[in-house]
């Protein structure tokens, strides 16, 4: 071997330094609809009211440290957005199939002024305390159909049908009940409702019982894809063999037993049944639906969404009062979440439909 030669060049794979591999614009487009994807699905969408949420509950616990992260204010919260978590899981359906209904407060209130008559709890007295949630039930079922018939039947807009159902509605628990508030005197009735089930309240309990099967219902069945293709394109569901008008009135009345659920809830917590009861609560759940992710003209639902939603404004408010915030300010919070909700609802819908 010739000494003067120079020894050949070895690489060395641990301490050389590779090319860092180029990506294709197959991967790039790859990543993109991806991405495209995870904002247009329920779990993107639901992942950022997670983060919402999370970031909500940080701005308590720094301002109100020892009394935010108490558990007796955790079951406030929860017990506070049982109510209105109840009424906007039927309202998710109402928009899911392309409707919308402002006289859930007003069903509400008929439903607990109706529940707590004199003669219903006596009756109530005389037989069992089923009979006041009885009467809720089918106080809210009975509105919700006289709606639903209105809406497809009588082909009177949603807006002006459940208007009118919100007007008549209060006006009829303030004719019943004079414009008085009404004391349960049913015992077994809050006792039943009031009580706690391994610390937790029968409320709240009834609260995720109702989204569990709100879930299942518009996610898991047939009913729940009729509501999508209703709400989606209402003629291509006709044409698919949907009878259009009857899954108008199902869900109609699928929101007004939510409200006399509703109802006997707001009794419980309460012990009363007042014409005042659920004042505003047409637009407190609208607004939970729509930060949830379900799209106002309809087609998209989304049951989680909604929970979170409730939970989100339910603990701005908590927010808002440890820090001894005016309920003003609280009203504007919630215009800019809103709107700012519907504007990423439509970048994203934008964005799902571009090529």
């Amino acid at each position: 071997m010739n000494s003067n030669s120079t020894p050949a060049q070895v690489s060395d794979p641990v301490g050389s330094k590779e090319t860092p591999p180029q990506t294709s614009p197959e991967d790039n487009r790859r990543d993109h609809w991806a991405l495209r994807l995870l904002t247009a699905s329920s779990a993107g969408r639901n992942l950022g009211l997670v983060l919402a949420f999370g970031l909500l509950c940080l701005v308590g616990y720094a301002t109100a440290p020892e009394r935010f992260i108490d558990v007796d204010n955790f079951m406030t919260i929860l017990r506070l957005a049982s109510v209105i978590g109840v009424v906007s899981i039927g309202m998710t359906f109402v928009i899911t199939g392309g409707g919308i209904d402002l006289s859930v407060g007003a069903i509400l209130a008929l439903s607990s002024v109706w529940a707590t008559t004199l003669a219903t709890q006596t009756l109530a007295d005389d037989t069992h305390w089923i009979v006041m949630v009885s009467t809720a039930l089918l106080v809210g079922a009975g509105c919700g159909l006289v709606n639903g018939l209105l809406v497809a039947y009588g082909k009177v807009v949603p807006f002006i049908a459940t208007l009118a159902m919100l007007a008549s509605a209060r006006g009829l628990a303030e004719i019943l009940s004079d414009r008085r508030t009404q004391i349960i005197t049913a015992q077994g009735f809050a006792d039943f409702f009031r009580a706690d089930v391994v610390g937790v309240p029968v409320l709240v309990i009834m609260f995720a019982l109702v989204a569990i099967a709100g879930w299942v219902l518009l996610n898991r069945t047939t009913f729940g894809r009729r509501t999508f293709a209703v709400g989606g394109n209402i003629e291509a569901a006709r044409l698919a063999g949907i009878n259009v008008h009857r899954h108008t009135v199902m869900l109609y009345v699928l929101v007004g037993v939510c409200c006399g659920i509703a109802a006997i809830m707001l009794m419980a917590r309460t012990t009363t049944g007042s014409s005042t009861h659920g004042t505003l609560y047409e637009l407190d759940a609208i607004a939970a639906v729509v930060i949830g992710g379900t799209l106002l003209s309809g087609g998209r639902g989304t049951i989680g969404g909604t929970v979170l939603g409730v939970l989100i404004f339910t603990t701005l408010s908590n927010v808002f009062t440890m820090n001894n915030l005016s309920i003003s300010a609280q009203a504007v919070a919630k215009g800019v979440i809103i709107v700012i909700a519907v504007l990423l609802q439509q970048r994203f819908a934008n964005r799902s439909s571009s090529p």
